[in-house]
């Protein structure tokens, strides 16, 4: 290994476990990890939950990283140099994959032309989620996501009697004490987080209920109801997301845009039939274009010359006709 590699690692680093980088150095924890990707050509367990390619595909990054690290002269020692180091060297890769790599680590999400742009005008924030279940899709335009608190954006924000009932949960599993665990996780999921299980990691992560913005598909008991559900099911489970959050609802839900795996999912869900574009709330020009594109081809909701519309039907249902 090099020596700048070597030398980092020997002064600053300490073990880390997969996805603890939280409140740690994050130049310590990259120098740490490529220290044992040259040892053992493993990536860090927790890393496929930040971003959305495979394993192969990380290991293919740490192996260009490590070349990098070896050559550069100094190494990074800031976590800003850090970030620009990343960006530089995997700049031909997926933007999600890169921002996923650098919040893994803490490092800033630092603008580049060629890895990471500007949030489209209107975003109020970004999700990058965590692997979605079936469960959490109780219909065709919205979900139910968890966030690590690992997550820089998050990690800041966990309420102090969150994580106290986590570290508190996590001691009495430890000890068998399942009762108590489970009475400290009501309290955690009554507070808007939950400890998940994910490849036999427990994670702290916090709830988003996500409308999907700009479409609004056909209620459950509506014709074409069961297939715009499944649909989406069949596009988010088990996949990590990038949300893109506008607003937020009378609901409380955040209003937003949904990428899984480089598509547009609100796209998928229009081309498709399953689907009306929400043009009262939402007029952008592609998701017209999109409904009429499967008017024409008359797919899905749209074999009917004269389907009902979601908002009619549910004035119809509050007015009691």
């Amino acid at each position: 290994m090099g020596n700048a590699l070597r030398l980092l690692y020997s002064h600053c680093c300490k073990p880390t476990t997969a996805g603890d980088s939280q409140g740690k150095d994050g130049v310590s924890a990259l120098s740490h990890d490529l220290f044992q990707f040259d040892i053992t050509s493993q990536v860090p367990e927790g890393l496929s939950y930040h971003v959305v390619s495979s394993k192969k595909a990380q290991a293919n990054w740490y192996r260009k990283l490590l070349d990098a690290w070896r050559e550069a002269k100094p190494p990074p020692k800031t976590p800003e140099e850090a970030s620009s180091f990343v960006i530089q060297t995997l700049k031909r890769h997926q933007k999600a994959d890169v921002e996923g790599l650098l919040a893994y680590y803490s490092l800033p999400q630092q603008p580049s032309a060629s890895a990471t742009t500007s949030l489209p005008q209107g975003v109020k924030f970004e999700l990058q989620t965590l692997p979605v279940d079936t469960k959490a899709v109780p219909d065709g335009d919205t979900i139910t996501v968890y966030v690590s608190t690992t997550d820089p954006r998050e990690s800041l924000n966990v309420p102090r009697d969150v994580q106290l009932a986590a570290d508190q949960r996590s001691r009495a599993r430890a000890a068998k004490n399942y009762t108590k665990a489970d009475e400290l996780h009501k309290k955690i999921i009554d507070s808007g987080y939950r400890v998940l299980n994910l490849q036999n990691q427990e994670i702290l992560a916090r709830k988003y209920r996500i409308r999907l913005r700009g479409i609004d598909a056909p209620e459950s008991s509506m014709p074409y109801g069961k297939e715009a559900k499944e649909e989406l099911v069949k596009l988010l489970q088990g996949k990590c997301l990038r949300v893109l959050v506008y607003d937020e609802d009378r609901y409380g839900r955040c209003v937003g845009d949904i990428y899984c795996n480089g598509k547009f999912v609100q796209e998928v869900m229009l081309k498709k039939g399953l689907a009306w574009h929400y043009s009262a709330y939402d007029q952008r020009v592609e998701l017209a274009t999109w409904e009429k594109e499967a008017r024409a081809k008359r797919v899905g909701l749209w074999a009917s010359s004269n389907p009902e519309k979601p908002w009619e039907w549910r004035k119809d249902k509050r007015q009691g006709r």
